[in-house]
């Protein structure tokens, strides 16, 4: 009798209630701005809902299919090559926020640089595994990897997209460390990176402002510091037990895009302390179940790509929640099931599909 697979209820649980209630503050902080713009307060929430059906859907499937079915060069390397053809063609579409980002399809859009996050989280896997006990390998392990993830960091860079940028370099450490690369080329690699950082930011004017923001706001809190005072004055009113929901005034045109990068902040004023630990809580537990389905699968491949996988989600949502409170630079990156966001929801909930696979096979 064939042995009957064990879903991760506690991840699953997690997950849906982070993007249902991510879906109930898309409305609260848009709402208002929704009907300004659009003459419909449902505007962002519909769309949201609409890619978490989306979603929800690709997580059914993926728990499903045997992730050992990724590991195979039939599947690697043709999605490598649609990534780098759709990353190279973003270039050749309008701009939109003085971006190349979006592929605009009719009334839906999608980032490619979303898609390259878990491409590159499968290749590593698989590169690793094949490459099993030779990860100090220079030439033929080292060289590859980094030529593969360095053009796909520079495309993703020029689109500019610094954050999510960083998000593949801090995929690429978490994944290398958990081969079992030698600290020593750690090192290398961040003080190799020190010269290449200084140049994107201080060659960029608004990169560079967001530093001064960062470390001084208030010496010009009508402009450089603006964002990030903002965010300050919404997470303090809302003190220990918050204003009430939909009760929020930050996001009346004051935080900038209140339903995407600082939706955090909504969520301080209007749940307070209580409902920022209480989503920070979420995040750990998918740390933990991740980290737990990785240590418990038999196969190096299943290993890295749980690891990788539960990296690429809350590492994202450690930076979007750093950044809100004022620990880190301002950067677009969204906070993973809770902000608005087409590509970035169904990216994360693949990732969530392959780890509740993953969990089920270990189990």
């Amino acid at each position: 009798m064939a042995r009957q697979l064990q879903s991760d209820k506690i991840l699953f649980a997690s997950v849906v209630g982070l993007v249902l209630f991510g879906a109930l503050m898309v409305f609260s902080a848009s709402a208002v701005m929704a009907a300004d713009r659009y003459n419909n307060a449902d505007y962002f929430l519909l769309r949201q809902l609409a890619w978490a059906a989306v979603g929800m859907i690709a997580v059914g499937l993926l728990m499903h299919l045997d992730y050992r079915r990724l590991a195979s060069p039939l599947v690697v390397f043709p999605a490598l090559g649609i990534e780098f053809v759709l990353l190279v063609t973003v270039f050749f579409v309008d701009r939109s926020h003085n971006t190349h980002r979006w592929f605009h399809l009719g009334p839906a859009s999608f980032q490619p640089s979303e898609f390259a996050k878990i491409v590159l989280v499968i290749f590593l896997a698989f590169f690793l595994d094949m490459r099993k006990g030779e990860v100090n390998d220079l030439k033929h392990t080292l060289a590859p990897i980094l030529l593969v993830t360095a053009c796909m960091a520079m495309l993703v860079l020029r689109e500019p997209d610094l954050g999510t940028t960083l998000a593949l370099c801090l995929i690429l450490t978490a994944m290398l460390f958990a081969a079992g690369l030698k600290l020593r080329y750690f090192v290398y690699a961040g003080l190799s990176a020190i010269p290449g950082l200084y140049w994107v930011i201080f060659h960029s004017a608004y990169r560079y402002n967001r530093v001064l923001a960062f470390l001084n706001p208030y010496a010009d809190p009508l402009g450089k510091g603006f964002q990030i005072l903002q965010s300050y004055i919404a997470v303090g009113t809302g003190g220990i037990t918050g204003l009430g929901l939909m009760e929020g005034k930050q996001k009346l045109f004051f935080l900038p895009e209140p339903q995407t990068d600082f939706i955090f902040a909504v969520v301080g004023e209007e749940l307070g302390l209580i409902g920022t630990v209480a989503v920070a809580a979420v995040f750990l537990v998918i740390l933990l179940r991740g980290l737990r389905a990785s240590a418990a699968c038999k196969d190096d491949f299943g290993r890295l790509l749980a690891i990788g996988l539960t990296v690429m989600i809350v590492g994202q949502a450690l930076v979007n929640m750093s950044v809100v409170l004022g620990l880190l630079p301002t950067k677009g990156i969204p906070l993973p099931f809770v902000s608005y966001g087409g590509s970035s929801l169904l990216v994360n909930l693949i990732a969530v599909g392959i780890l509740l696979n993953i969990s089920q096979q270990a189990s």
